[in-house]
């Protein structure tokens, strides 16, 4: 139903993101991709922070069942998380400024909740149409949406990396939360601006509609956004829309 990948890249001299897809004591799922940033390794620090405190959250929780718990769950473990990442950021030299975006989806059947802050990104196929369900916190997306560029401006712009909102850089912060209905047949990628950032929505629309399995996916997107340069590290999740289990064969 998952498949989860990251990748250095070809310039970076090591990985900033972090990510993973994770069960509670229900068997329910939860996907996560970070992407860390600011001072020496700190955005290693960062990332990882987010993505164990929310493994370890969601390894305790029961199921959740209705939007609302999902919901709520996913806002006061972000606020935890960021907490945990801004307090270490003070009270280490080396991490001072060091912050990261991080998107988070639960998983049930008739619906995902997804909670992010920053420029990662989740988009949502579903009737053979993607589209990103997240709003980037980011310089040139509030450019967009003020009127001033356009959004082919935006993919060539000299500060299309710069964010205006993570997670660990301020005291208190509050994600943005999405909940919404999805069906047999739907998928999810959930991804960092390292893989974004290369790929046209036609083009990730192309490969997530491939007849092949989803590491597959995963691995010729990851190795196109390095053909084209891989100037950043890139982290997915893609997810499928859950297959019925089987039945007993003796019944």
């Amino acid at each position: 139903m998952h498949y989860f990948l990251t990748n250095r890249g070809k310039v970076r001299p090591h990985n900033e993101d972090n990510g993973g897809v994770f069960q509670n004591k229900s068997k329910q799922y939860l996907a996560v991709v970070a992407d860390g940033m600011g001072g020496h390794k700190a955005g290693d620090v960062a990332s990882q922070l987010v993505v164990e405190h929310l493994q370890e959250q969601w390894k305790l929780s029961e199921r959740l069942l209705d939007q609302f718990a999902a919901e709520n769950w996913l806002e006061k473990t972000i606020k935890s998380a960021n907490t945990l990442v801004f307090k270490k950021s003070q009270e280490n030299e080396s991490c001072f400024g060091m912050g990261t975006t991080v998107i988070a989806v639960i998983y049930e059947k008739d619906f995902i909740s997804v909670a992010h802050i920053g420029d990662s990104r989740c988009y949502h196929l579903s009737s053979g149409n993607l589209t990103q369900i997240t709003e980037d916190h980011s310089l040139v997306n509030e450019l967009v949406r003020s009127g001033q560029i356009s959004k082919e401006d935006a993919e060539v712009h000299p500060r299309k990396n710069v964010i205006t909102k993570a997670l660990g850089t301020e005291e208190q912060i509050a994600p943005d939360i999405i909940t919404r209905s999805w069906e047999p047949e739907d998928k999810l990628l959930l991804c960092s601006d390292g893989l974004s950032n290369k790929m046209k929505e036609n083009e990730l629309l192309s490969f997530l509609t491939k007849e092949v399995s989803l590491e597959n996916k995963a691995k010729e997107l990851v190795n196109l956004a390095n053909e084209r340069g891989g100037e950043d590290n890139i982290t997915l999740v893609i997810s499928d829309y859950p297959k019925e289990e089987a039945g007993d064969s003796s019944c």
